[in-house]
């Protein structure tokens, strides 16, 4: 079967979740008129409507679906049916009450709320592909459907489940993964407080335990759980793709939901598509928007990806749901499509009444057409029809940042040596100094190959198989340029500590391995002086943490000024090869990792943009042409150079430095070049 086409021809897909169950059927005909004023031109239907369609069980109702589908058509807007498994009705739990979630501590989630049923219950999985078969049978050759929507953010808020169900199918995982107990007491390391097995029914799930239960064990729930969901996920879409060819997703939560490992899910959909809503309480939460699309788009292999939902202003369930201000929502749109996006979607497209949800924003907000919102999602639409031409382009990065949920997972867990060591701090840090810098950057695993990068940066790699570690030293051998931060290449798959002890598998690329971690108090900060070329050049604020460098045979170009470490190497560069590898010990705050960045920049032959502050600039390449999109955050008018072109959004020609007035996007179309962002 060939590859399933895109959803929308010749167009960036532009709408959001429709869900006109909750009103009456007159307001519907005012919706699609609305939809076509406001360019609107694919819808996602049915992700909530379990109860509807399947009114009891095995009892199919599609009455409404037919007209709502039909009607659609007729005004030619496109759909991407969801299958409605992620809210099943209260049929199904009253005929199932086992099939029920159990939370850690042993309390059984009720209905009443939104999230699945517990994903290994095979009563569960029985009913979502039987009503996934029946959706693909009845509507696979309607002409208004052109993608499928499986479930809805898989792992959120549902993830990990503690039911006896579960538990049994963990004990069948496990004989998979591991084969024999002498192998799974090996990798549990079950020598420790003496929790040998001897019988494969012995074993539980990591419950609620006296003190800090097994960390390999919980590691490997956390994968067991993420294998459980995505299982569930490949049995709706095999059914639906029995009946239908339609491109199939389902929408992930990107950095949002840590639970799940996007790479491998990735392999599963044919259209990856994230939901992404913007952190209130982060003052610069548009560079998490940016980390989030990058990243979107990196376990994509690059190809172009969907919003499937973000808000039109403030979202629901944030403890300060701070609105949009005027021209936010653009920005933010338009930073999504910068970094790969050909599809804008959003969550939803009128403003629920009733339910959990009636404070979230929405495309048709409750203060109706009069109000800004509304202007601006209109404004949207014209502006996304202006943009058609960057469809299929692609985004080059010469930067690549190491991305490992497992990593991540194991990090995470109890007992490290501080909790001020979180993986997500210092890729936000790491990622942000890029972004300051002017670099677009991809998200790559520690296993892929990474030759086409020219600098790879390792902000939270605690977790590091040996094997992988052999890829990033053959990476530095070969000529790359590799960053290391501090608490890496600690423990293997198993969250064991290595032979050789930290950082040893690193050894070769970075010079140096770790004596002891000497992690600060709370509150307490040192400094580091920089002096790459010998003399002091700086000194860099640090927190957190520091290590106790032994160095083997690299140059020591920071060194600790105060703390348990004082006199003692904290960054080092080793030459390996034909490349390099640094090596950064403690925790240096943005502006410290400046001049180290700086410095690495040079190794990898990278020239950053030197944008003003607070502008981002980021280049999608076409087969033709090349798209440069700026976005002002500032309240400032900026001048910016993108070189001679055609701005797509005022459709006026440009030559030379261009003023981009506070708070705009501008989208210049070049002649094609060829080449990442970084490159001199």
């Amino acid at each position: 079967m060939p590859f399933p086409s895109w959803p929308t021809n010749d167009a960036i897909c532009f709408g959001g979740d429709y869900n006109p169950e909750q009103w009456p059927r007159e307001v519907w005909d005012e919706d699609v008129v609305l939809m076509r004023e406001a360019g609107v031109n694919l819808v996602s239907v049915g992700i909530f409507s379990w109860a509807l369609i399947e009114v009891a069980e095995g009892v199919f109702d599609f009455s409404w679906l037919d007209d709502l589908l039909d009607l659609l058509h007729h005004n030619g807007i496109a759909v991407d049916l969801g299958t409605p498994t992620a809210s099943p009705p209260a049929w199904f739990f009253s005929a199932y009450p086992h099939a029920r979630v159990v939370a850690k501590d042993g309390t059984v989630l009720g209905f009443g709320s939104r999230g699945m049923a517990s994903p290994s219950s095979p009563e569960y999985r029985a009913a979502a592909v039987r009503v996934a078969s029946e959706l693909a049978r009845r509507y696979a050759q309607h002409p208004a459907v052109v993608m499928w929507h499986v479930h809805n953010e898989y792992g959120a808020p549902v993830g990990e489940d503690y039911s006896e169900t579960a538990v049994a199918a963990f004990r069948v995982w496990l004989q998979e993964r591991h084969g024999t107990l002498e192998a799974l007491n090996a990798a549990w390391g079950t020598a420790f407080w003496g929790q040998w097995y001897t019988q494969w029914d012995h074993i539980g799930a990591p419950h609620a335990t006296p003190t800090v239960a097994n960390p390999a064990q919980k590691l490997d729930f956390a994968r067991f759980t993420d294998h459980q969901l995505r299982a569930c996920f490949v049995a709706e879409r095999d059914a639906i793709r029995a009946h239908a060819e339609q491109p199939i997703t389902t929408n992930f939560m990107a950095n949002e939901c840590p639970g799940t490992d996007l790479f491998a899910w990735a392999r599963e959909v044919d259209i990856v598509s994230n939901d992404h809503y913007l952190t209130a309480a982060d003052e610069r939460n548009h560079v998490g928007l940016a980390l989030a699309a990058d990243l979107t788009r990196s376990v994509a292999g690059g190809a172009p990806w969907i919003l499937l939902e973000h808000s039109t202003s403030a979202v629901n369930w944030q403890a300060r749901n701070v609105a949009k201000r005027p021209g936010e929502m653009g920005r933010n749109s338009l930073s999504h499509v910068a970094r790969g996006a050909d599809g804008i979607m959003f969550f939803q497209w009128r403003a629920s009444r009733s339910g959990a949800e009636k404070f979230h924003s929405a495309m048709l907000p409750h203060a109706g057409t009069s109000s800004r919102v509304w202007r601006e999602v209109v404004q949207l639409g014209q502006d996304l029809a202006a943009l058609a031409p960057m469809r299929e382009s692609r985004v080059e990065a010469d930067v690549a940042i190491l991305w490992d949920a497992e990593s991540f997972w194991a990090q995470d867990l109890e007992w490290r040596p501080s909790v001020d060591a979180q993986h997500k701090e210092r890729v936000r840090a790491y990622y942000e100094r890029l972004w300051r810098d002017g670099l677009t950057v991809d998200f790559a695993q520690p296993s892929q190959d990474l030759s086409r990068y020219r600098l790879v940066v390792a902000p939270a790699s605690y977790l590091l198989r040996a094997q992988d570690a052999e890829n990033l030293t053959r990476y530095v051998e070969a000529g790359g340029t590799l960053v290391v931060s501090y608490f890496s290449a600690v423990v293997d798959e198993h969250d064991a500590v290595h032979p050789d002890g930290f950082l040893s598998p690193l050894r070769d690329a970075l010079g140096v391995t770790v004596e002891e971690f000497l992690p600060l108090r709370a509150g307490q900060s040192t400094q580091v002086s920089w002096h790459p070329d010998g003399e002091p050049a700086a000194l860099l604020r640090a927190d957190v943490w520091q290590d106790d460098l032994v160095v083997h045979d690299a140059q020591v170009v920071g060194t600790y000024v105060d703390g348990p470490a004082a006199g003692r190497p904290a960054v080092t560069r080793h030459t390996h090869g034909a490349g390099s590898g640094w090596y950064v010990s403690t925790r240096l705050d943005i502006d410290g990792l400046a001049p180290v960045m700086a410095a690495a920049y040079t190794d990898a032959g990278i020239t950053p943009r030197g944008l003003p502050f607070d502008v981002e600039v980021v280049t999608r390449h076409g087969a033709d042409a090349d798209f440069v999109v700026a976005i002002n955050h500032t309240a400032e008018e900026v001048k910016v150079d993108l070189g001679d072109g055609h701005e797509l959004l005022r459709d006026a020609p440009v030559a030379g430095a261009m003023s981009i007035s506070a708070g705009s996007v501008a989208v210049l179309r070049t002649a094609r070049h060829h080449g990442g962002d970084g490159r001199p």
